[in-house]
């Protein structure tokens, strides 16, 4: 498995993996597909912010699975803290690409001197928690019924990992 920045020919794939997100999951607590030019302004967004997003790769060269952050809130205090979004191939699941990719942006984040990393998971969505906690990170916090999506109120799960890198400039 090969874990290397993302480029415009991985946006189709990409729009693929989220629009699938977004129509059969509460992974995205959206109800937009999107298509390649929004993605390809959100590509544009991220490496003009200096922020990573990364494709694994399987052995065949399929694009499999990606993974990205940016700002986790837009205030000038914050600028040391990233939210984070880890996708994986609905055909490809369980086969620990989410934890490849998670790691890769974990090391990212440390690259470029963050100091949080921070997930927001549907509270139900346990593998997610799980691969999270096996990685270091801790519930800071649970939101009951703060977004809805297929008929249902969903609760939120915070999730952060401390990083040691970063200094409150």
């Amino acid at each position: 498995m090969l874990i290397r920045a993302a480029n415009q020919s991985d946006l189709p794939v990409i729009c693929e993996i989220y629009n699938d997100a977004v129509a059969n999951t509460t992974a995205i607590w959206n109800e937009t597909l999107v298509d390649v030019a929004n993605r390809t302004a959100w590509l544009k967004a991220r490496a003009d912010a200096g922020y990573p997003i990364l494709v694994a790769v399987s052995e065949d060269g399929e694009v499999v699975g990606y993974a990205s952050f940016g700002d986790w809130r837009a205030f000038d205090g914050y600028r040391h803290t990233v939210e984070h979004s880890v996708y994986v191939h609905k055909n490809r699941r369980g086969a620990g690409i989410g934890r490849k990719l998670l790691v890769a942006l974990i090391a990212e984040a440390e690259r470029i001197g963050k100091h949080v990393m921070v997930a927001a998971i549907e509270s139900e969505n346990t593998a997610s928690i799980r691969l999270h906690a096996q990685v270091g990170f801790v519930e800071t916090g649970r939101m009951p019924e703060v977004g809805t999506k297929f008929g249902r109120w969903l609760d939120l799960t915070f999730m952060q990992l401390v990083l040691p890198t970063g200094s409150p400039r």
